[in-house]
């Protein structure tokens, strides 16, 4: 009746849409669509309105036995009525030629005559009721099996026993479970009557309590199940007389597990026997159960267990206990409930266009965790790429066509059932508006659609459709306005899209009125898609226009995860890890990278593997670790496995455990108190804890216990009075016992203090008032040999009765709080034991008014817990030593000069221990009190500097405070995201931006770099966003090259020695809109100047560097420590002055013309003429320059070579070189003085590889002149025909090329002002390679990163350069070799002096 109610509300709804339709249709009668003319609807045009069609009976699970009928209900609902057929295992059933099997006239199945044995069970099975209307579609309905009891067999028959009269006795009878019910069983052959004494359990089991002797009998139990009776054995059951005797308490039969579905009974059985006979009770999660209060709990005949319409509630675990007096037993079970499957939301009916995408939502509960399945029209949805499964459970229909009209049903189902919910889609002509608001299950992209059409002009299609940039995943198209409607700000766009050859067209819709451009995302890589945009305004749709084939870019093939990734752990130290060959590997696989990281650390580390496991070693032990692996062929990096965790073994604790101490309690027993091991140390689960003792003065007399690991503390009782002894713990795992403590020794009291009465009087007290609280302090009693518990204050405004609170024994001191100002309060003390309380002492004090505020009073209430002082005080502790354990965790020791040399404490004195740390100023002591020489300060700030003292109280003596101690906790990764991230567009480049950020606010340690994040979708996976790296001591970076007029987000992350921390909240920028000279298609750099340029053509010659000084990640050059440059610089200067002499001794010998041998010499240095353009006769730099250079590389040198990469090295960025200052100077010393002033400003981590100058050795230049010129050029586009400019080098040393900056060609273009800048410097001799930069693909993001050349031309052997001077005809005249030995004195002095400097 709700679904026929339902029913008809869907109709009158529909039909009151249909009649307002229509109405409107009458008052806007259309006119026939032209280029300018109206909407094309007709008049009076109809929208077809949903049709109820629904499940009014649906088959339900039967069980059956063989030879009988059954019948499986199924009624549908719908006009015209539905065609009803039948599935049984998913197969149609032919009924019209099936004898047994025949359809009801309300849809039913009849199956006469049930067939079933052990080899043919052709009625078994799950059956499905199929309704169909012609016109309208085909629902299914909810799957029902149908089970047919097989041949009965015992699986457990009943045994003779016998039974004390009063007593309970079992009789097994087991068989199938689908026969349960068709057991009974006979007493002498007759029919067994049950009652509540005598019940049949639901395995069959027979139970009779409180047995009399006329439950005596023979008895046997029968299976009817449709065929002839079967029989068990038939035995005898004894009832025996009572007897005073007992007997053992015994469960005769105990609860089991039980599974059962929310609604059926459940019994769990429990039957126990014993003399005296025993009474069952049943307890729930270990509470009590009332069965007899409860209407849904029942104690059954024997003390089972009966639980009506379960719930959820009801699962747990269950415990019979029997008692009868002398003993009690106790069994237990678990009851799971479970679910069938519910439906949290159904799907709804959809109204649609064609094109647009929708979403059925369907939501489902149950237990176990319903599967979901969609059905369309009776057939099964296979996903595919228009039919998805988003959200676990909803069907999204993407670029819907006319044939996906029909009925969807999503089916539910888990161990327990199935259940099925459907919903209609229609889809309408494109010129009738759909009738109702949005329903929610349409997606976004398509809810411009639903706003009805008015008549009026219609705008004509949109001009100039381009893909203005296409990736491998994603295109973005861009248009004009139609030229109807030229300004077109009131337009919106639909762009129309398809694969080639499919009929299945998609829609994506502009997000606001005047916007021209649409990015499709989720693309697949070298696939052809064809495109039309059409504009609407609030008129309706205009024309399309003209299609557009663009086929996306192919994407690089790289390897898929590598499968079957297993680890495990072959030690305490080791793990194994194996996999197998990726499937798709495209291609050879050329090695794989094993990444694993330890579980709560972000610190991943890697391992090249060219096989397929490899066993890592050097592991912690009893530490779970994570592994991936990655298989890396020809074009890089695949995709990474998922994680794999896995727990290295166990092993005997490291370390012994922490703090133990001792504590005297009397005459013969110590409290012994410790603390675990470190968790680091512990190496598997602590089992338990071994303590040893011995007597100080028999050392050969150890005693040992065993405590539980759990346990913490131990009460050593037996031990003799006024004796010293010696105590050790030892932690143990499953492995064994680890290291023990240091013996740590306390001597027993000679004889025990009187507890039996109550204490003495305090010996003083003494009241302190301030504003709003009394300072109260007192001493102990007088008499020392009554045991005190601790004390009682009590308080209140001319009564002491008010207030009690009670305090340590070893507390000397108290602040009341909360206190009224200018009140008078009484206040007494009274020293208590187990006995009772003592004699009270009293005091009364007067609070101080709200104005008066006392230095010496805002001492006290700083110090709440600082003993009152004493005129004479104790010595203060000394060597007081602070050692740093971890990020927050240091542990304070000290000595204490009034103790004995053993250091032994054997009286009531404690330790305050007080820390702070100086940031801020203001940072109040923090106290803490201790028993032992030593104490652990934990909750401390990170990478913190802490000042720690110590002062020792006894009795009324205190001492000052000791001398400082010093400690800085160690420094734990940042735990807050840099702060303040601002963007900012650089002036006059909109294609460059300017990121600047501060520290985060918790970097727990020297920040060691950052990684800069961005990205156009703020929603993309992280490693999908483009990464910068910058050096920790910069706060601002650039980009360059970014795509104009488009949304970036940008996000940083901060790192310093021990990882990462998080990262900042996404900053959304916008770079501007280009002006008119920024849209021409070839707006590039037209010069060789600038940042971020693109490379030259290099030919087809050309490789990527091979040489270690750099990576194929990119990663930098590590600098040179300083003891090593020193050694370069004494063997270049030792080289060069051989290399001078054996010229000085050719040049004698040779004969010719002093200017042919000149020319000749600067021609065999040049070696060839291909620079020559660039390559002027230059004087040679003297040999300052060249150290000059070399003593640049260790002002910057950082500890870590490569402080920002993380383990997956990030490619430097064209922006991070910036060329040095390019004015022409007259004076080549400032010049030089300038490029070591922009060196030093640079940190050398982000060093490349640098161009070299290359001189020529000739005299008498023109010192303006005399430089050649070598600049990289870093912003030429990949069309610039210029050359790609070159350094030279001068021949030295054969493992060194010195660099010197030379003056730029003429005319060269002007380079901006750096932000953080790139020296240019590179000590690189073995390669002649260019050196590629990685850029970020248009398939990461929309814009390019042009890559920066960097020329490297190496020197020549020491041999090569002897053979050019042996071929050069140069000599020297005597004077000419007098000059030039006078020149190499002066070079040998500088290089002296740059030596010892």
């Amino acid at each position: 009746m709700a679904a026929e109610r339902g029913a008809r509300r869907l109709l009158s709804t529909s039909s009151f849409w249909l009649y307002c339709l229509l109405l409107l249709g009458r008052r806007t009668p259309g006119a026939a669509a032209a280029r300018s003319g109206s909407a094309p609807q007709s008049p009076g045009a109809s929208i077809r309105t949903f049709t109820p069609f629904y499940f009014l009976v649906e088959p339900v699970d039967t069980l059956s036995v063989r030879g009988s009928s059954v019948i499986l209900n199924c009624s549908a609902y719908s006009e015209p009525s539905p065609k009803i057929e039948w599935k049984k295992d998913g197969t149609f059933l032919n009924l019209a030629s099936d004898d047994r099997r025949q359809l009801l006239p309300d849809g039913s199945l009849f199956i006469s005559n049930v067939v079933h044995s052990k080899h043919n069970k052709p009625d078994e099975g799950y059956y499905q009721c199929v309704a169909t209307v012609e016109s309208l579609g085909t629902i299914v309905s909810r799957t029902a099996k149908l089970t047919v009891a097989g041949l009965p067999r015992f699986t457990s028959q009943p045994e003779p026993s016998s039974v004390y009269a009063g007593n309970s006795a079992i009789l097994n009878c087991e068989v199938n479970a689908d026969l349960v019910p068709f057991v009974r069983w006979e007493q002498n052959r007759h029919p067994l009557l049950l009652d509540d004494r005598v019940i049949k359990l639901p395995s069959g089991m027979l139970v009779i309590s409180n047995a009399t002797e006329g439950d005596g009998g023979l008895y046997r139990c029968i299976v009817e199940s449709g065929g002839p009776p079967k029989y068990s054995d038939e035995v005898e059951l004894k009832v025996l007389p009572d007897t005073e005797v007992t007997s053992d308490l015994v469960f005769l039969k105990q609860p089991s597990p039980l599974v059962r579905v929310i609604g059926q009974d459940v019994v769990l059985p429990c039957v126990a026997s014993g003399l005296p006979t025993p009474t069952i009770k049943w307890m729930k999660n270990e509470e009590a159960l009332d069965t007899e209060s409860s209407e849904r709990l029942v104690l059954l005949a024997g003390g089972s267990l009966e639980i009506s319409d379960v719930t959820e509630d009801d699962a747990g675990t269950y415990f019979c206990i029997a008692d009868n007096g002398n003993e009690t037993i106790e069994a237990q079970a678990e009851l799971t409930v479970q679910a069938q499957p519910e439906f949290l939301k159904q799907p709804t009916n959809i109204y649609a266009h064609e094109s647009m995408d929708i979403v059925f939502e369907c939501e489902v509960t149950g237990k176990p965790t319903p599967t979901v399945k969609w059905v369309k029209n009776g057939d099964m949805v296979i996903p595919s790429d228009y039919f998805k499964i988003v959200k676990e459970h909803n069907l999204q229909v993407l670029g819907l066509v006319k044939s996906d009209e029909g009925f969807y049903q999503c089916i539910a189902e888990n161990d327990v059932g199935n259940a099925q919910a459907g919903a209609q889609l229609i889809i309408l002509e494109h010129d009738v508006a759909i009738p109702t608001l949005p329903p929610t299950s349409l997606t976004s992209a398509t809810t411009d659609h639903l706003a009805p059409a008015t008549t009026g002009p219609l705008p004509s299609a949109p001009r100039d459709v381009v893909a203005s940039l296409v990736s491998t995943r994603f295109i973005k198209l861009t248009w004009r306005t139609p030229a109807s409607d030229p300004h077109g700000d009131n337009l919106t766009y639909s762009v129309f899209y398809t694969k080639e050859g499919v009929a299945r067209e998609r829609v994506e819709n502009t997000s606001r009125p005047g916007e021209m451009q649409v990015t499709i995302q989720n693309l697949m890589p070298a696939t052809v898609y064809v495109f039309r945009v059409m504009a609407q305004n609030k008129h309706g749709s205009g024309e399309s226009s003209a299609p557009l084939r663009v086929e996306t870019q192919p994407e690089v093939q790289l390897p898929g995860p590598a499968p079957n990734i297993r680890a495990y752990a072959t030690s305490p130290t080791s793990i194994t890890v194996t996999w197998e060959t990726p499937v798709s590997g495209n291609g050879e696989i050329q090695n794989y990278k094993l990444y694993y990281m330890e579980k709560g650390t972000d610190k991943e580390q890697d391992v090249d593997v060219s096989s397929h496991s490899f066993t890592i070693n050097g592991l912690k032990k009893y530490t779970e670790y994570s592994f991936r692996v990655v298989a890396y062929n020809k074009h890089g990096p695949g995709v990474s496995t998922q994680d794999v965790a896995v727990r290295t073994l166990s092993d005997v604790p490291s370390a012994a455990p922490q703090n133990l101490s001792l504590e005297v309690r009397n005459s013969k027993s110590i409290m012994i108190h410790w603390q675990p091991p470190a968790p680091a140390t512990q190496n598997g689960q602590i089992t338990g804890y071994k303590i040893r003792y011995r007597k100080a003065s028999r050392k050969s007399d150890v005693t040992e216990t065993l405590v539980s690991g759990t346990q913490l503390s131990q009460l050593i009782e037996g031990l003799d009075r006024g004796t010293e002894y010696n105590f050790r713990v030892a932690a143990l795992t499953i492995n064994g016992t680890g290291p023990a403590t240091d013996w740590l020794s306390a001597e027993t009291f000679e004889s025990d203090l009187d507890e039996t009465r109550v204490p003495e009087v305090p010996s003083s007290l003494h009241v302190r008032p301030l504003v709003t609280s009394i300072v109260v302090s007192w001493t102990p009693p007088e008499n020392q040999n009554i045991v005190v518990r601790g004390y009682a204050i009590g308080y209140g405004i001319g009564s002491p009765h008010a207030q009690t609170i009670k305090v340590d024994y070893k507390q000397r001191y108290y602040t009341i709080e909360n206190l009224d100002p200018s009140s008078h309060y009484v206040i007494t003390l009274k020293a208590f034991n187990n006995v009772g309380e003592g004699i009270p002492l009293y005091e009364s004090a007067v609070t101080r008014p709200h104005t008066d505020t006392s230095e010496v009073d805002l001492f006290v209430i700083n110090a709440p817990y600082t003993p009152v002082p004493d005129p004479t005080p104790m010595m203060p502790p000394v060597g007081v030593q602070a050692s740093i354990l971890s990020h927050d965790t240091i542990r304070i020791t000290w000595a204490d000069n009034s103790l004995p040399k053993h250091q032994k404490i054997t009286d009531s004195r404690y330790y305050t221990v007080r820390w702070k740390t100086n940031i801020p100023a203001n940072t109040k002591y923090k106290n803490a009190n201790a028993t032992t020489l030593s104490y652990l300060v934990t909750g401390l700030k990170p990478n913190t500097l802490y000042e720690f003292s110590v002062m020792v109280t006894k009795g009324r003596r205190s001492s000052t405070w000791s001398m400082t101690a010093h400690g800085t906790t160690f420094e734990l990764v940042p735990t807050s995201p840099p702060k303040d991230v601002t963007v900012v567009s650089k002036e006059g480049k909109p294609k460059t931006i300017i990121v600047n950020w501060q520290p985060p606010s918790e970097a727990n340690g020297k920040i060691t770099g950052y990684i800069i994040y961005y990205s156009t979708d703020v929603n993309a996976e992280i490693h999908d966003w483009v990464i910068e790296p910058v050096v920790g001591n910069r706060l601002t970076h650039q980009i360059q090259e970014l795509t104009l007029d488009t949304p970036y987000y940008f996000k940083i992350q901060a790192r310093n020695s021990k990882g990462m921390g998080p990262m900042s909240e996404a900053v959304q920028f916008r770079t501007p809109k280009a002006d008119s000279s920024d849209k021409m298609p070839n707006d590039q750099a037209s010069g060789s100047g600038g940042k971020g340029s693109r490379l030259p053509d290099l030919g087809s010659d050309y490789k990527p560097p091979m040489s270690g000084s750099n990576s194929p990640h990119g990663s930098p050059t590590s600098p040179l420590d300083s003891n090593m440059l020193l050694v370069i610089i004494v063997s270049v200067g030792v080289i060069t002055i051989v290399v001078v002499v054996i010229i000085a001794v050719f040049c004698t010998r040779r004969t010719t013309s002093h200017q042919k041998k000149k020319r000749a010499a600067c021609k065999s240095v040049n070696g060839s003429h291909k620079y020559k353009g660039n390559s002027k006769d230059v004087k040679p730099p003297d040999l300052w320059i060249h150290h000059e250079r070399l003593e640049l590389k260790p002002i910057d040198k950082s500890p870590d070579p490569n402080p920002i990469m993380t383990d997956t090295p990030i490619p430097r960025n064209s922006q991070d070189i910036t060329p040095v200052d390019n004015s022409m100077d007259s004076n080549i010393h400032q010049r030089r003085n300038s490029y070591r002033e922009s060196v030093r400003n640079t940190p050398s981590t982000d060093t490349m590889p640098a161009s070299s100058s290359q001189t020529c050795c000739t005299d008498h230049q023109d010192p303006e002149g005399a430089t050649s010129s070598s600049y990289l050029a870093s912003s030429q586009e990949e069309d610039s025909g210029q050359s790609l400019p070159t350094a030279h080098v001068r021949p030295s040393h054969p493992l060194k090329s010195f660099a010197v900056p030379a003056v730029p060609p003429p005319g060269p273009p002007t380079y901006d002002p750096a932000l953080p800048s790139t020296p240019l410097l590179s000590q690189q001799a073995l390669n002649h390679h260019i050196h590629s930069v990685k850029t970020a693909s248009i398939g990461t993001l929309g814009r390019s990163r042009p890559p920066m050349p960097v020329v490297v031309p190496s020197a020549p052997e020491v041999q090569e350069t002897t053979r050019m001077l042996e071929d050069s005809e140069s000599s020297y005249e005597p004077d000419e070799l007098t000059k030039e030995m006078a020149h190499l004195e002066g070079l040998m002095k500088d290089l002296n002096a740059i030596t010892t400097a």
